[in-house]
């Protein structure tokens, strides 16, 4: 379950809430009978109605990277998203957008290579470079070469730049938010945690005696 309440449908009367779970949950209440055509819970949707402005303010970002107004290659925008959402380890952020590049009509093959893109021949110059300085934003939080930078500026415009570089950090956000808060795909135990020692071996230090194997 997500970590923050969600809001029923009877307990909000903002009409941007209410006409959101319209369109992706019908006339049922998204709390107590949750999921959505893509097979996610849609409890992104039902925690950020908590805070109405926050709420518009994100769809409102929905609507700017999906406007026919953008210069930058939905592709490209796709490709940048997806590799975000695997290098930031959201479940939800990656799986979301690889529907969404297979929508555009890319490769199985390439919607897989993407977490191991470097070693891929599959992607184009151009597309290399946004998965270059996708890893960059996200992984190494901005900080960019100038080669990597100069291999962008070859194919895209300034315009094109800043539309990927604001919208690949918009998903780098909301991936970190779905991991923080447990959202949708997200809502995963913690895989590293200690494992337990054998009964009566729970304080062994392995890194000691493996540096001196005499005292083992």
């Amino acid at each position: 379950m997500p970590r923050l309440r969600q809001v029923s449908r009877q307990d909000t009367t903002d009409e941007l809430v209410l006409r959101m779970y319209d369109q992706l949950f019908g006339d049922r209440d998204p709390v107590a009978e949750p999921g959505t055509a893509t097979g996610t819970p849609g409890d992104w949707w039902t925690v950020f109605a908590l805070v109405p402005d926050v709420f518009r303010h994100a769809v409102q970002g929905f609507g700017v990277y999906r406007s026919p107004d953008r210069f930058l290659d939905p592709v490209l925008r796709e490709l940048g998203q997806t590799r975000a959402g695997w290098a930031r380890g959201s479940q939800f952020v990656y799986s979301q957008h690889c529907k969404s590049c297979r929508a555009l009509g890319m490769s199985e093959e390439m919607i897989e290579a993407i977490p191991s893109w470097g070693t891929s021949d599959l992607f184009s110059p151009v597309q290399r470079a946004v998965l270059a300085y996708t890893d960059c934003l996200v992984l190494d939080g901005g900080r960019t070469p100038d080669a990597v930078f100069a291999a962008l500026q070859e194919h895209l415009s300034d315009e094109e730049i800043l539309e990927l570089t604001y919208i690949t950090t918009l998903y780098d956000m909301h991936a970190v938010m779905c991991r923080a808060l447990r959202l949708e795909f997200d809502d995963r135990v913690e895989p590293i945690i200690e494992i337990a020692a054998p009964e009566g071996q729970g304080s062994y230090d392995v890194g000691a005696a493996i540096s001196d194997p005499g005292k083992g």
